[in-house]
This record gives structure tokens, sequence and C-alpha cells, in this order.
């Protein structure tokens, strides 16, 4: 397996790509640039929810997810020591069942709280939060409910709801093939990743996803196994009139200029470089780069 750096685009119009439960559920949004900021944490959830709803990691066979709302007989959800327990009696046996089944241990890591002690694993796949390319505007929209506040209120409710009507975000992400070892990383699980990136936010059809658009992805192969160029989304440049304004792909260019000059640089440190792009996002991709096929 070689060290790898992900980079990963894609988009949303007139929905909440990442609600702030702390800040009535708002659009996150840094306040001194105007971007709009996605934890990795959402990411990372989407990558989980596609693998169990596409790819068999459901626990009813071999392949499960180990981080995952799990409700009880009783009604109550699952807590990280009982759900531990599904996988063995005692800590080896938990460990090695964990790593053999949950593909989302071996990608990310996790805690394993088991009985008397924890397990930490360092996750080989690591994420920084993403970014907006453009200046984002949140919109306040309101609404009726379909229930009355209360028993005796003959009205309905009104409810409140943020959207952004447009965010481009990057994510760069880093396969750290060392820390694979301990949790026994596959190209096989990088693969599946990729897929769960890509599918995985095209098909986060809720309500307050629904118009996510994977746009580019893009994966960076290293012969050295101790480097990395780092901050791959600092490279990229939307090149329009106003960032601010724009509504779509349609009215921005991806200008890839400045990846493509870092990558030239540390050329003797690169080993391929894959991609797969929406054929909506304006933007030129060097000849040498390979399609990634899933």
């Amino acid at each position: 397996m070689l060290r790898s750096e992900l980079l990963f685009c894609y988009d949303i119009q007139d929905a909440n790509p990442n609600g702030d439960p702390l800040d009535s559920n708002k659009p996150r949004i840094d306040e001194e640039t105007g971007k709009n900021i996605v934890t990795d944490v959402r990411l990372k959830r989407t990558v989980r929810d596609f693998l169990h709803t596409y790819k068999g990691f459901d626990g009813t066979g071999s392949k499960d997810i180990f981080i995952r709302t799990i409700e009880k007989a009783d009604g109550s959800i699952q807590d990280g020591k009982t759900r531990a327990k599904d996988f063995g009696k005692t800590k080896p046996e938990m460990l090695s069942a964990i790593l053999k089944q949950c593909i989302d241990v071996r990608l990310f890591g996790g805690v394993l709280p088991l009985e008397g002690d924890s397990i930490t694993l360092t996750g080989p796949v690591q994420f920084k939060m993403g970014r907006s390319l453009n200046i984002v505007e949140l919109k306040q929209l309101k609404g009726t409910g379909a229930f009355a506040t209360t028993d005796d209120k003959s009205q309905k409710g009104l409810r409140d709801e943020y959207i952004l009507p447009y965010s481009f975000i990057a994510f760069h992400g880093i396969v750290n093939q060392e820390a694979g070892k301990h949790t026994h990383l596959t190209d096989a699980d990088v693969n599946l990743l990729l897929e769960g990136l890509w599918f995985g936010t095209q098909n986060l059809i809720s309500r307050s996803k629904f118009g996510q658009q994977p746009r580019l992805l893009i994966k960076v192969n290293y012969k050295n196994p101790y480097f990395f160029i780092g901050d791959l989304d600092s490279y990229l440049n939307m090149k329009a009139e106003n960032t601010s304004k724009v509504r779509g792909v349609q009215d921005f260019e991806l200008d890839l200029s400045g990846l493509v000059g870092a990558l030239a640089l540390h050329q003797q440190e690169v080993d391929s470089v894959e991609f797969i792009k929406d054929p909506n996002l304006k933007c030129t991709l060097p000849l040498a780069w390979k399609s990634i096929k899933f």
C-alpha cells in the first residue's frame, strides 16, 4: 500500500451541508472569511452510511460498521461497551473481530470502550475540516409546521430552517500506510473509501442534504512512504467575477494550476495521480493523470 493524499470537492445548492446543533442547526460559517465549514465527522458519516446501505456492511454477515446506531429490544440505543460485546467476550476476541469485520475502524480508527479499559486505534485515513472555496450566504426560511405548538391551539406552529444557496466544498485527506498496518487496512478498503466519498455524497437524499453533487476526487500516490505535500485544498482557486454570487458550477472555473505546480515541484516523490471528475465541472486536468475505476 502506498502513502496517498486525497482531495475531494463537492457542492450543494439550497440546502444545509452540516448544521451546528448548538446554533439552531445553522450551517457552519467562518465569520472572518465568510466561508462554509463542514466537519470531518460529517464526511466520515457519509462514507459509513454508504457502505452500510449499499455495500453490505450491515452486520448480517461478516461485514459491519462499528459506529452506527443500533436499537435494543427495549427501544433504547446501544452504548459503546455494549456494541463492543457484539464482537466477543474477551478483549483479544473483540479487537480481532472488530478489525476483521468493521471497515470503518480499519479506515478511521476509533476508541473501543472495553470493560475496565479502552483501546485507542489511530485511523490511517484522516481528513481536515472541509471549507468552501466561495463566500457563502446564510438564508433563513420560515415555514408552517404540521402541528399546533400545544394541544389547545387552533393554529399550526412556525418553524425556521437555514440553508446556503450554494457552497463548493473542498476536503483534504491523507492515507497513512504505517497506521494502516495497525488496523489491517487494505487497498480494497481504500477503494471502497473512494467509492463511499463519491457515491455516498451523491446518495445523501435527505431533505437537508438533497442537492449535493460530487465534483472532483483526486488521489495522489507517493513513492516515498514518509512524504506528502499537505494542504492540497489550499492550491485550488475558484475563478469567478464574484465568488459570493456563485450559484452553481456554471458560474466558475476551478483553477488547478497551483496544485499541478506543487505536484511538478515534488515529481520525484509522486508515483501516480488518479482522479474522477463530474463532466459539468469546468477545469483542466493533466493528461498524465489516470481515471479512478470503481
